[in-house]
């Protein structure tokens, strides 16, 4: 029987329209914006000014913390300007603007298609070229992974368990990564295993991608400590919390992080740019991006350099449709919807950048965001009948320990009337775990 998390989940239509495409490159543009701020912690800060010229991997901008992460340039050319830009949220935040000329890449980086397997390097040394080339989670975290390797005093890893179950409708950037970069991707897995000196690593993939698990599963042979694990279709499986549960039923409590369960979870996008940082010598300046949605008239797989404008993917994916209602970046489940399209085609793609869904006027999402605030408090006002569904289905089961149901749904209209915090804690309770996923949204 295949494995799952074992407390709630739902398995909602899963729409994978760009599954079996193809990763197409697109070309660089005339230029790019590079967002200062492309990962969780602090910004990074540039180190390059007006007029630099600078090659494709090249540093402009150094992680502005511990918890931060490098930037590089994904083009060759001129640093035009270092100012403010709309990010896909509408808000303006710090970019370098670089004006492209050529395709001039740094010497150090191996460009060839030569797997590269073996690794003599050490963990520390493992870690600092990771740290170096401003790899971050890519399934839409984006924590620093370097972070995630150096486990705190008192903790030890056990296992590393990488997410490639791409539990949310429509998206197929990571499905389409395992069957292009399958043996890099394992090499990557090991290179994470040596880094936090463990022996196993499983891959959890769900089991609507056949194709992958048995693509993984032959290649992983000639790799000990290994195992690819297919895993029952059920959202959200690529939370943390859900997919340390399914693959090593051991439940991460209240706060605390995945390595008090012994654990390291990497997602499978972020293994393949191990494996180009460190074997490759290759900064994160490129990711896949899905671009997808019913009335898209060829849902695709891009291979896209960062600071590339969004808008020029969705061209290339067929333009939008006539009957565009909104536009996401991210999954339908826990993307965002920005208030303003345009603010959303304007921005470029980043490190965050997974996926772009073009959404029909008819669709509920987008009634949904349509909605006044007002409108939708007087709902959640409304329509809890105290059915107990909501219990049912919460993956974390916040709602079901500390807290009735109907509390959360009838409070929600007058949380602008709480302002003790020590209130608002009293009456939720474990409702401060929830992870955002939606689900309860969904009936």
């Amino acid at each position: 029987m295949l494995r799952t998390f074992r407390i709630g989940g739902i398995h909602p239509p899963e729409n994978k329209l760009s599954a079996g495409k193809k990763i197409t490159a697109l070309a660089a543009p005339k230029q790019v914006i590079i967002p200062l701020s492309q990962h969780i912690g602090a910004p990074a800060q540039a180190v390059v000014k007006k007029g630099d010229l600078v090659k494709v991997g090249t540093l402009v901008a150094k992680a502005g913390g511990f918890v931060s992460a490098n930037i590089h340039s994904s083009v060759s050319g001129k640093v035009n300007k270092i100012d403010n830009a709309l990010d896909s949220s509408g808000y303006k935040r710090p970019a370098i603007y670089i004006d492209v000329e050529g395709d001039e890449w740094e010497e150090t980086i191996d460009r060839s298609d030569v797997l590269v397997k073996d690794c003599t390097l050490s963990s520390k040394e493992i870690v600092d070229k990771i740290a170096a080339a401003g790899i971050v989670g890519l399934g839409g975290a984006t924590f620093p992974t370097q972070v995630k390797l150096m486990p705190p005093p008192g903790s030890k890893a056990e296992i590393i368990i990488i997410n490639a179950v791409e539990c949310e409708p429509y998206l197929t950037s990571d499905h389409s990564l395992m069957m292009e970069k399958g043996e890099q991707i394992l090499v990557g897995v090991t290179l994470l295993m040596k880094a936090v000196n463990v022996n196993k690593a499983v891959i959890g993939i769900e089991n609507n991608k056949p194709d992958a698990i048995a693509h993984l599963t032959k290649l992983a042979a000639a790799y000990p400590g290994i195992e690819i694990m297919p895993l029952k279709v059920q959202y959200p499986q690529g939370g943390e919390k859900q997919l340390i549960d399914a693959v090593i039923r051991r439940q991460v409590k209240s706060g605390a992080l995945p390595i008090s369960a012994g654990a390291v979870v990497q997602n499978v996008g972020t293994a393949y740019a191990v494996y180009e940082a460190v074997q490759k010598n290759k900064p994160l300046f490129e990711r896949v991006v899905t671009v997808t949605g019913k009335a898209v008239a060829n849902p695709s797989n891009f291979l896209v350099r960062m600071g590339t404008p969004i808008n020029t993917l969705i061209e290339a994916a067929g333009g939008i449709p006539e009957n565009t209602g909104k536009i996401i970046g991210g999954g339908p489940m826990m993307g965002k919807i920005p208030a303003d399209d345009q603010a959303i085609q304007a921005a470029v793609v980043t490190k965050t950048t997974g996926n772009i869904i073009v959404l029909p006027k008819d669709h509920y999402l987008f009634q949904r965001a349509s909605l006044p605030l007002a409108t939708i408090k007087r709902q959640a006002r409304a329509a809890c009948i105290q059915c107990k569904m909501c219990t049912d289905l919460c993956p974390r089961y916040m709602i079901g320990h500390q807290i009735r149901p109907n509390l959360v749904m009838r409070n929600i209209w007058r949380e602008d009337q709480i302002t003790d915090n020590d209130e608002y804690l009293a009456t939720f309770g474990d409702a401060m775990n929830c992870c955002d996923c939606g689900v309860c949204e969904m009936f």
